[in-house]
């Protein structure tokens, strides 16, 4: 199974009179959102399924996907490395799982499927992680894909 997490791209800073699901994407963000979209649209497969935080930030970035996506509640910012690998299937879902969401459930989400525990490691906005459980020698392992920032595209 593919499990690739993809943390929303930049956004406007909270602000007193916005709440903060409603910050939207700089305009740096959305070329963030355009050219990691741009690139995971010639490299995802076709089979992937796309589920998204229901905040504007991530709902924006992934505006730039050639996919359809389902909104999951349990992406939000408050969200939990459970929920997410619940939204994901992990690791029985049949085909590759797109999670558009936030640091610092990203981020522990990684450390878990890396190091079997959820430590507090940083995902860059706008990156995408990519990760691939296999079987080996009757084993299963999980192998870091890729990682890639928008900027190194």
């Amino acid at each position: 199974m593919d499990l690739i997490l993809w943390r929303h791209a930049e956004a406007k800073d909270e602000r007193d009179d916005q709440p903060d699901v409603d910050r939207p994407l700089t305009p740096k963000g959305e070329r963030q959102a355009r050219r990691m979209a741009a690139w995971l649209n010639q490299h995802l497969p076709e089979s992937t399924r796309v589920f998204v935080s229901p905040t504007l930030r991530t709902r924006q970035t992934v505006q730039y996907l050639d996919r359809k996506h389902r909104i999951a509640e349990a992406l939000g910012p408050q969200g939990s490395v459970s929920a997410l690998l619940q939204v994901a299937r992990w690791p029985d879902a049949k085909e590759p799982i797109l999670i558009v969401g936030h640091q610092d459930t990203l981020g522990l989400t990684a450390a878990y499927l890396m190091a079997g525990m959820t430590q507090p490691w940083s995902i860059r906005k706008g990156a995408v992680w990519w990760f691939r459980q296999r079987e080996r020698r009757g084993q299963a392992e999980v192998i870091l894909h890729l990682v890639a920032a928008p900027e190194y595209l």
